[in-house]
């Protein structure tokens, strides 16, 4: 990919702690535009701050959060708001409100931005939960009405109903058997392509990273210790991350724990 092209998100220098913790210790990665990003690390790496900082959700200490090429951290708060206006976000566990039925889940950003009237809300989640292979007619249940699979794709339906340029899937496996992570795999990609969207995703699951990601990045201790292709991924020639692909219990990830 040619060098002049901007990453749709930079991230220089990003650090982060909370009181003793440093949890971030100068994050440098690059997305760029239409790329599917995943980031993979162990539990407290940082990999969940790094995309909460993204967001706007945890203030970094110190660096810079480019998105387009302009630092959102140096912007007002309307001028960052309209800039993550433009993003989606699947949550780990869904996060559907179960106060609401489906279609209203779907189309919540709208409806609550009241960009949409309610009519026109009833039909857009109508397409949305087809783009993700559920029948229109879901849209009239309640959230604890569905299957865990069911309550992913709503997720995912909700995600994508607005259009993002970026998406973020916070763990979007978890949960879910292997046949239906493959399912919702897919159809996170087919909706991605779809759109045009670049994505970044949080997984420990190979291979959905392996199925999601175009590229893949491994952070530890705060930092990123690899970046390269995802197809790659046990096969990486860096001992931490073929260590975490794998999952085996020796390698230079334990020994650092036993000390």
């Amino acid at each position: 990919m040619s060098e002049s092209v901007i990453p749709k998100i930079r991230l220089r220098g990003l650090r982060k702690a909370f009181g003793t913790k440093q949890v971030l210790d100068g994050v440098d990665l690059d997305v760029m535009p239409g790329q599917s990003m995943v980031i993979l690390g162990g539990s407290g790496s940082g990999k969940s701050v790094t995309i909460k900082c993204i967001l706007g959700l945890i203030t970094p200490d110190a660096g810079t959060i480019e998105i387009d090429g302009h630092d959102v951290t140096a912007m007002s708060p309307r001028e960052r708001e309209a800039v993550l206006d433009r993003t989606g976000m699947l949550f780990q566990n869904g996060a559907l409100f179960d106060s609401l039925p489906v279609w209203e889940n779907v189309c919540f950003k709208p409806l609550a931005q009241k960009r949409i009237t309610r009519a026109q809300a009833r039909e857009r989640a109508a397409w949305v939960l087809e783009d993700v292979g559920l029948d229109a007619s879901v849209g009239d249940l309640s959230p604890a009405e569905l299957s865990g699979g069911m309550q992913k794709r709503v997720a995912l339906a909700r995600a994508i109903a607005s259009e993002p340029e970026i998406i973020f899937f916070d763990e979007p496996t978890t949960g879910l058997d292997p046949i239906m992570g493959a399912v919702i795999d897919g159809l996170i990609v087919d909706c991605v392509r779809r759109l045009g969207a670049t994505a970044v995703t949080i997984t420990h699951d190979m291979a959905s990273a392996r199925r999601i990601g175009d590229v893949a990045a491994m952070i530890h201790k705060g930092r990123i210790i690899w970046t390269g292709p995802a197809a790659s991924l046990g096969e990486t020639g860096n001992a931490m991350v073929d260590q975490f692909a794998h999952g085996e219990r020796e390698g230079p990830i334990a020994m650092e724990l036993r000390r």
